[in-house]
C-alpha cells in the first residue's frame, strides 16, 4: 500500500505546495504497467509503480517521495537507449515524455527545452526559428534529457556543443532544482558524470546560431533524416545505436567483417541494413537481446582484442548477465 503519511512525516521541514502536490500525484501512480509500451525495442516487463508526471514539481515530488520510502526509482525518456528486463521492475518508474515544451529567443538563438521535449521536436522548432546547430541531430530517437545523460550524438557533433546550462534535481537532498554547467559535466563521447550521479535532469539550455534561413535549415535537416532512413533499420523496433564506435574501426564494420550481421537469438536480430542495430523481429525478449550483445563483444573481443562498450542503459535485473 502507498502510503504518504510515512513519507510526509519523515521529512522535517517540506513547503505546504509540496505536500499537496504529494497527495495529488500518489493518485496518479499506476501499477503493473507493461514497459515494452513504453520502450523502442518494444521489450520490457511490468513496472511496480509507473507514472508519467507533466511538470518539474510532479517529477520532484515523486523522486522524492521514492526515495525517502526506500524504492528503487528509475527514470525513462523516449525508452530508446535503454534496455528493460523481463522480469517485473522494482520501485518507481518515472517517464519524463510528457514534460514537453520549448522557450526560445530567436534574435539571442538561446533555447530551452523540457526534458522530455523529443529531440526531432526540438530540431525543427529551431529550425523554423531560423536557428541553426542542431540539424544533425534529427534521427536521434530520444529525448532532450536522455541526449544530455548520454551526450547523444551523429555526423561527428554532440549534445554538449551547443549545451550552456543543464536543470537538475537530487532526489536524495532536495525538491528543488539548481543549475549546472556543461564544464561540470566531464562531457566525452557518449558520456556525461550524469550517468554515474543521481541527478534527474529536468530541462536544458542551448545556445545556437541565430539568423539563419528556415528553408535552408528545413533542407539541411530533411537531408540528414533520409541519410538516416537510408542507412538505418527503421522497419523494426531498436534502441538505436547499441555499441560506442571504438578506436580501432566503426562498430558496424567489424560486426560485418565478422559476418554477424543477420544473427539471431530469439526474436532478437543483429540488423542486416546496419550492424550496429539490433532489431526485435517479434517476440524477443531482454534476455535475448542481452545475450546477442554479449556474443557480439566476446567475439570482437577474441578477434580483435578490443573490449566494445555498450551504449544501453540497463533497467531491471538481469541475472548472471553484464554489459
Amino acid at each position: 500500500m502507498i502510503r504518504v503519511v510515512s513519507y510526509l512525516k519523515s521529512r522535517t521541514t517540506i513547503p505546504r505546495g509540496i505536500i499537496s502536490c504529494m497527495k495529488d500525484n500518489l493518485a496518479k501512480l499506476k501499477r503493473n504497467i507493461l514497459l515494452s509500451d513504453y520502450s523502442t525495442w518494444r521489450i520490457g516487463g511490468a513496472a511496480d509503480l509507473f507514472a508519467e508526471p507533466t511538470s518539474s514539481i510532479q517529477i520532484a515530488s515523486m523522486a522524492c517521495w521514492a526515495i525517502q520510502q526506500g524504492i528503487p526509482l528509475h527514470m525513462l525518456g523516449a525508452g530508446s537507449n535503454v534496455l528493460i528486463s523481463d522480469i517485473s521492475i522494482e520501485g518507481l518508474t518515472l517517464c519524463t515524455r510528457r514534460l514537453q515544451g520549448i522557450e526560445l529567443d530567436q534574435s539571442s538563438g538561446c533555447i530551452e527545452a523540457q526534458a522530455g521535449e523529443p529531440i526531432p521536436s526540438l530540431v525543427r522548432k529551431a529550425g523554423r526559428a531560423g536557428l541553426s546547430g542542431l540539424e544533425w541531430a534529427i534521427g536521434i530517437p530520444g529525448t532532450v534529457g536522455g541526449a544530455v545523460v548520454m551526450n547523444a550524438g551523429a555526423h561527428n557533433s554532440c549534445i554538449a556543443e551547443n549545451l550552456t546550462e543543464v536543470v537538475v534535481i537530487d532526489p536524495h537532498y532536495s525538491e528543488s532544482p539548481f543549475t549546472i554547467h556543461p564544464k561540470d559535466l566531464d562531457f566525452d563521447y557518449r558520456y556525461s558524470s550524469l550517468q554515474k550521479e543521481s541527478l534527474i535532469v529536468l530541462s536544458a539550455r542551448f545556445h545556437l546560431n541565430p539568423g539563419f534561413h528556415p528553408q535552408a535549415l528545413l533542407k539541411s535537416t530533411n537531408h540528414n533524416l533520409l541519410n538516416r532512413r537510408e542507412t538505418q533499420p527503421y522497419k523494426n523496433p531498436s534502441c538505436g545505436s547499441v555499441f560506442q564506435n571504438p578506436d580501432i574501426q566503426k562498430v558496424a564494420i567489424l560486426i560485418e567483417e565478422l559476418g554477424l550481421k543477420g544473427t539471431r537469438v530469439g526474436g532478437a536480430q543483429i540488423s542486416m541494413v546496419h550492424g550496429n542495430f539490433i532489431v526485435n523481429t517479434g517476440g524477443a525478449t531482454a534476455q535475448d537481446v542481452n545475450t546477442l550483445t554479449l556474443l557480439v563483444q566476446r567475439q570482437v573481443q577474441a578477434i580483435y582484442n578490443t573490449v566494445l562498450h555498450s551504449e544501453v542503459k540497463l533497467i531491471g535485473n538481469f541475472p548472471s548477465m553484464n554489459h
